[in-house]
């Protein structure tokens, strides 16, 4: 019995270090020459196609321990080494050396009363001026809101706060490419309820005074918005109606849309036709071509052309039930 028992206890050991071993043991067999057969099941995710690309793989260079969700990333052109990363729960973080190593600049000040960030700008023509737009602009039951834009004018060693506060959440700044006293500011507004606090926001001496220039209703905001770096007087926006409750999720009704002004943000015009679907849409991501300002890409959540064909569109508050995704837009969710 004693030796049945010690046998058992021996298979069982071996068992043990044999599962414990095994993927050192695969990890081994696939990076050795000729691992691609031996590993021919463990395939890399979004692995390229390109023959001088194969082996290449992700891998993190943090900031470690931090959750949830990167909102921003923005780096410093004229100095590649430095960049900074906007986290929806865990604050904003620079590196100066490539992501070697990170530091927690924001919150950091007792008047820092949020950890979500939103959205970063730093201004083309002086790198130490940085906006920051606090809260997320997810759709998510978790999101977390902010308390307006601050602003730092020593890269990101201190900032002051600029207004703002009842946004709640911010999805996109841009900074004028030769003023930087000159901001815009895409507020999305309260996910979980409706506010005027919402739309887009422009400043012309750094954040002193903000004027709403873009405003559609209180169910409306603002989730993108870009500017012509060559012609700083031709701005395009994304406006988004949403809502959530704690039965369901608003995305999309006739508020959500894309509009243009050629006068530097101060007055807009919607834009229809040319190409853009005719169905009820929901949240836009912008991009505008840096070489060709003329090139613009958007992604549109919209509801199918004959699925609202001869229907009224949707009232602002008859939503639907679920729905959990942050979606769409540019770079955040």
């Amino acid at each position: 019995m004693k030796n049945q028992t010690r046998l058992r206890f021996g298979l069982l050991l071996l068992g043990g270090m044999a599962l414990a071993a095994y993927p050192y043991v695969t990890g081994v067999a696939a990076s050795a020459p000729g691992g691609a057969q031996a590993a021919a099941g463990d395939r890399l995710q979004n692995e390229p196609a390109h023959p001088a690309l194969q082996g290449f793989g992700w891998r993190s260079i943090g900031p470690t321990g931090q959750g949830g969700r990167i909102h921003a990333i923005e780096a410093v052109e004229s100095d590649t080494k430095t960049f900074f990363l906007g986290f929806a729960t865990a604050g904003l973080w620079k590196t100066s050396n490539r992501g070697v190593t990170y530091d927690l600049v924001f919150p950091v000040q007792d008047d820092h009363h949020t950890h979500s960030i939103g959205a970063l700008a730093i201004a083309p023509s002086n790198p130490n001026i940085l906006y920051v737009g606090t809260g997320e602009a997810c759709n998510r039951q978790s999101s977390s809101f902010g308390t307006g834009v601050y602003k730092s004018t020593d890269g990101g060693t201190t900032f002051t706060h600029l207004g703002l506060r009842e946004t709640q959440s911010i999805a996109r700044i841009v900074v004028h490419p030769r003023n930087p006293d000159m901001a815009w500011v895409a507020a999305v507004g309260n996910l979980f309820g409706s506010n005027a606090e919402r739309g887009l926001f422009m400043t012309t001496d750094g954040g002193k005074i903000w004027n709403k220039t873009l405003y559609l209703d209180e169910h409306t905001g603002v989730t993108d918005v870009v500017v012509d770096r060559s012609n700083p007087n031709i701005l395009l926006a994304a406006t988004y109606q949403r809502q959530r409750s704690a039965w369901g999720f608003i995305g999309g009704g006739p508020g959500s849309g894309i509009h243009q002004s050629s006068d530097g943000g101060r007055t807009w015009r919607r834009l229809s036709g040319n190409g853009l679907p005719a169905g009820v849409m929901g949240r836009i991501g912008l991009a505008m071509s840096r070489s060709n300002p003329n090139v613009v890409y958007a992604q549109i959540e919209v509801a199918p052309t004959e699925a609202v064909a001869g229907a009224a569109p949707p009232a602002p508050l008859a939503g639907r039930g679920g729905g959990g995704g942050g979606g769409g837009g540019r770079g955040g969710q």
